[in-house]
């Protein structure tokens, strides 16, 4: 029969203890911001996104030109791609009240797979304190279920404080890990 965990070398953990815990701190810092600033931390997120994406197109359309120039089905496929990124993102840009509704509906599904993926790696890597981490995964589990179920009615401040309540759990795993790691090395 072959086993799904894997062994980690636990003397790491031993060894970057203090790493583990300045992460996990930062961590809950940052979630304990983006939770208590919910509203702006969402239309921070969508502002943000809606850059990436208008940076995207503009690199895409200028690629059209530069490189698809006179060959003419990849440059007119290149434009309209480069087009809709910059539409996208300049939809997103002005009008992120509205554009959170559908960024909430993607993060409620992201954060269900992120939770069954978690649960995955919790349940085969068995790390110190890996009921923490299945923990983790199963409040992750939640938070994408609770997003769904009150869609759209919330996406105005829930992008921002799902976002810190999963940086806070997070930080929590990566500090409970070093406490462990700590223990380790005595």
């Amino acid at each position: 029969m072959i086993s799904c965990s894997m062994q980690i070398d636990k003397s790491i953990f031993g060894q970057n203890w203090k790493k583990f815990l300045f992460w996990g701190i930062a961590f809950v810092l940052l979630g304990m911001v983006a939770a208590s600033a919910a509203v702006f931390t969402t239309l921070l997120t969508v502002i943000f996104i809606g850059f990436i994406i208008l940076i995207a197109g503009a690199i895409i359309m200028v690629d059209a030109v530069t490189f698809w120039r006179g060959k003419m089905s990849g440059l007119l496929l290149h434009l309209v791609m480069g087009l809709l990124y910059v539409v996208v993102g300049m939809m997103l840009i002005q009008s992120p009240f509205k554009a959170s509704i559908s960024l909430t509906l993607l993060l409620g599904i992201f954060y269900l797979a992120l939770g069954v993926f978690r649960t995955v790696y919790a349940l085969s890597h068995r790390m110190p304190r890996w009921g923490l981490n299945l923990f983790h995964a199963l409040v992750t589990l939640a938070l994408g279920a609770l997003i769904l179920a009150n869609w759209p009615a919330s996406s105005l401040y829930i992008i921002g404080l799902f976002v810190g309540i999963d940086l806070i759990f997070c930080g929590y795993v990566y500090i409970m890990g070093a406490l462990a790691g700590h223990a380790m090395q005595k």
